[in-house]
This record gives C-alpha cells, sequence and structure tokens, in this order.
C-alpha cells in the first residue's frame, strides 16, 4: 500500500490507488498521512483552483484574465488531500451557486465544490464501493477530461480538475463498479496482521501517538524529511528513466497471458515500473521493477473466470512465474 501510494506521487500519470482490506488495518491512517509526506506545490495566490502560475494550458478562467493584466503572483502551499464523504450531494462535489452572494448582495457566483480544492492534489474516498451512482459518474467524467464543467442556474463555469484518486474500502460490504475500478492505476490488498511482534509494535506506537501526538511526531520528523527529499529527486529524474523495449514486451506478454482487456494493463505497468525505478534511483527500467508492480497494476483487471477461482493476485504471480521464471 505505502509503496503504490509513493508511485502515485512520483507519477499521478498512473491513475490512482485502491486499497481494499480489513476494517482497522490503517487504511484510512495511511492515505491521510500522505499528505504531510508531500512537498508543497506553487499555485496562483488566491486562486481557488490551485492553478499553476507556470502552466498556462491548465489556468481557470479567473487567472486567464489576470495573467492578460498583470504577471501571476505565486505562492507555495501542502498539497492538497480532499475527503469525499459518502452521501455527498452533487453541488458539493462539483459547485454550485453562492446562495449567500446571491441573496446579500443579487449577484451570480460560482462556490466551487470538492473537485476545484483537489485540483492537483488527492482526492480521497473511504468506503469507495458504497459510493453513490450518480457520483460515481460524475468522477469518471472529470477523470476522463481533468476538467469540471458546471452549467446551472445561469452559471456556466470550467476550471481545471486534476487529482490522483485514492479509495478504500471493505470488499465484503460490496463490490466497485467495473467503470471506477478500471479508472484505478493500482489496486492493493491490505490483511490484518499475522505477525504478533508486528502487531504490538502497532499497538506501541497508536498508545503513544494517543498520549503525545506532537512528540510522536518530532521523534519520526527526519525520516519523514528523507522520504520528502527522496520523493522531490525521483519526480525530478522520471522524465529521464529509459524503459527498453524487452521491458516493454514483457508488460504486453504478461497482459496477454491473463487476458486482460485493452491497453491501460501494459500502460499502467509501464508507468508504475518507471516511477518505481525512479525511487530506487536506476536510469533503467528492469525486469525487477516490472515483476513489482504487476499485482497492483493487473490484479483489479482480470476477467472471471469460474474455472479458476484463485485470487486474482495469486493469478497475477502465478502468470509472473511462468513467464519470467521463478
Amino acid at each position: 500500500m505505502k509503496q503504490a501510494l509513493l508511485i502515485a506521487a512520483i507519477d499521478p500519470g498512473v491513475g490512482g490507488v485502491l486499497v481494499f482490506g480489513d476494517r482497522g488495518t490503517g487504511k484510512s491512517t495511511a492515505v491521510r498521512a500522505l499528505a504531510s509526506l508531500l512537498p508543497p506545490i506553487r499555485t496562483v495566490q488566491g486562486c481557488r483552483y490551485n492553478c499553476d502560475p507556470g502552466d498556462e494550458r491548465v489556468l481557470c478562467d479567473e487567472c486567464r484574465a489576470r495573467r492578460a493584466a498583470a504577471p501571476l503572483p505565486g505562492a507555495a502551499v501542502p498539497v492538497p488531500v480532499v475527503d469525499l464523504p459518502l452521501g455527498v450531494t452533487e453541488d458539493r462535489v462539483v459547485g454550485a451557486l453562492d446562495l449567500e452572494r446571491a441573496l446579500t448582495r443579487g449577484e451570480k457566483a460560482f462556490e466551487p465544490g470538492l473537485l476545484a480544492r483537489a485540483n492537483r492534489g488527492f482526492l480521497y474516498i473511504d468506503e469507495v464501493n458504497l459510493l453513490e451512482d450518480h457520483i460515481v459518474d460524475l468522477l469518471l467524467d472529470v477523470a476522463a477530461s481533468g476538467e469540471n464543467v458546471v452549467e446551472r442556474e445561469g452559471l456556466s463555469v470550467r476550471h481545471p480538475a486534476r487529482f490522483v484518486l485514492v479509495g478504500s474500502g471493505n470488499p465484503e460490504e460490496g463490490e466497485l463498479r467495473p467503470q471506477l475500478l478500471d479508472r484505478f492505476g493500482l489496486a492493493v490488498e491490505v490483511r490484518t496482521p499475522d505477525d504478533l511482534p508486528a502487531r504490538i509494535e502497532v499497538i506501541r506506537r497508536r498508545d503513544a501517538f494517543e498520549r503525545d501526538p506532537e512528540a510522536v511526531a518530532a521523534s519520526w520528523a527526519k525520516e519523514d524529511a528523507a522520504i520528502r527529499s527522496r520523493l522531490v529527486a525521483a519526480r525530478a529524474r522520471l522524465a529521464s528513466i529509459e524503459v527498453p523495449d524487452a521491458v516493454l514486451g514483457q508488460a504486453a506478454r504478461l497482459c496477454m497471458a491473463l487476458g486482460t482487456d485493452g491497453l491501460r494493463g501494459e500502460l499502467t505497468l509501464m508507468r508504475a515500473a518507471r516511477a518505481l525505478a525512479s525511487w530506487d534511483g536506476a536510469k533503467t527500467v528492469g525486469e525487477t521493477h516490472l515483476r513489482q508492480v504487476a499485482a497492483p497494476s493487473l490484479r483489479h483487471r482480470l476477467r472471471r473466470n469460474p474455472l479458476d477461482e484463485s485470487v486474482a493476485t495469486a493469478r497475477v504471480e502465478r502468470a509472473v512465474g511462468e513467464l519470467f521464471g521463478a
């Protein structure tokens, strides 16, 4: 799970992370803790959509108008990690008419929603498999286009909405819609640890945090800073990482052996392996990187085979062993 989140942080193009597993295993804690590890981003000062002043291609209409009159002032802000709660209304997600300004001033103004806050950051959905269908449809549209379009109540607004989608849930409470499942780049399973020393250590750390959160945070500050520096370096060299044709061939053969639909499997394998190689400081993607990301990249893309009820992860690992050797 941690590796998948770091890969998504290095290369948002991977397509987000889905975490399924037992209750009480720290899924939500890990996702929300990611925010403190990420380096700040530079945004247009005062922009409600976290626009990047250095990328005019994805500026909102307000920033375009400001840029025509004067250079855009920049400001460093933390990477947004926005929670999308269950039962959320459509207006809360996409934005709607600002009723206060409409009633007090008679002005038609737009009140941005959660998608605006999540731009250039992470949108986190806990219990994603229980999300209402019409909200799922909204997220699919925006995730595909990278833009949120609102046309209602006399308003016509469009703004950038590029975010890394992170979802978590318990598979016992229901399956995820195939359309949304396919949008996640990586999918991982989290199980309750069955190692006694590990369970004791988790309990000890949790108890220490509840007693003195600031002291625990301070004790891990050095490790957090090291991860942040490594993450920044991995992002900087990502574009220079080479992916040999031999590795692309291995990725394609693996997807063909598993019978995955479309080409998203190969693309995700390539991007995830390249991000992992960058994290490791390698110059070239190798078979080792491909092996490490094969299961999270492909396990949720397999067709169901009634004659083979083995776990999806085991099916991927079996195929990797048959193609590339033990």
